[in-house]
C-alpha cells in the first residue's frame, strides 16, 4: 500500500511541470481574469482598448475607475508583449522582483482574497507568461527609472499560449 501511494505521489510530482507548461489563456488565464479582473478591465464594464486608454488615462483611472481591456487574448497580449509590454507583470508582481524593491504591484492585491490565493494565481500567470520556474521581468519598451528596457531576448521568452 505504501509503495502504491509513493508511486502515485512520485507520478504527481513528475506531472506538475507538465501541467504548468500547459498553462493557456483559454483554460487558465481567461477564467481567472473573468473572476478577478472583469469589474475594471472588460468591455461589458466600459473598459477601453489600450489605445483609447492611452489617449486619456486620467479620465479612465479617476473618473470612470477602469483600466485598459484585458478580457480578450488580443487585449491582454498588449500588456504582455505589445507596446505596453511589462505592464501586466509590473502590476501583478508580488514585490520580489529586484526592480520592484519589495513593493508589490498595484494590482497584486486583486489576485485573490488571501496571500496563498494571490501567490497561487501569480504563479499561474507567471507560468503563462514565461513558463514554469522562469523569472519574469518587469521591463517595458522604454527604460523606467533604474529598470532597463526589455531586450529582444526577453521578448522571445514570452510564451503566453492561447
Amino acid at each position: 500500500m505504501k509503495m502504491k501511494l509513493l508511486a502515485i505521489l512520485a507520478g504527481a510530482v513528475v506531472a506538475l511541470p507538465a501541467v504548468a507548461a500547459d498553462v493557456t489563456y483559454r483554460n487558465d488565464i481567461a477564467p481567472m481574469l473573468k473572476k478577478l479582473c472583469s469589474d475594471c478591465h472588460s468591455a461589458e464594464n466600459n473598459a477601453p482598448s489600450m489605445a483609447e486608454f492611452k489617449l486619456d488615462e486620467n479620465k479612465y483611472k479617476k473618473q470612470l475607475k477602469v483600466g485598459p481591456r484585458a478580457d480578450t487574448y488580443e487585449h491582454l497580449l498588449q500588456l504582455v508583449d505589445g507596446r505596453s509590454t511589462g505592464a501586466l507583470m509590473r502590476r501583478l508582481d508580488d514585490g520580489t522582483n529586484p526592480y520592484a524593491k519589495g513593493k508589490a504591484g498595484n494590482m497584486h492585491k486583486y489576485l485573490g482574497e488571501t496571500d496563498a490565493e494571490r501567490a497561487a494565481n501569480l504563479k499561474i500567470v507567471k507560468a503563462w507568461v514565461v513558463g514554469e520556474g522562469k523569472e519574469w521581468n518587469l521591463n517595458g519598451i522604454k527604460q523606467r527609472g533604474e529598470m532597463p528596457p526589455i531586450t529582444l531576448e526577453q521578448l522571445r521568452q514570452v510564451e503566453a499560449k492561447y
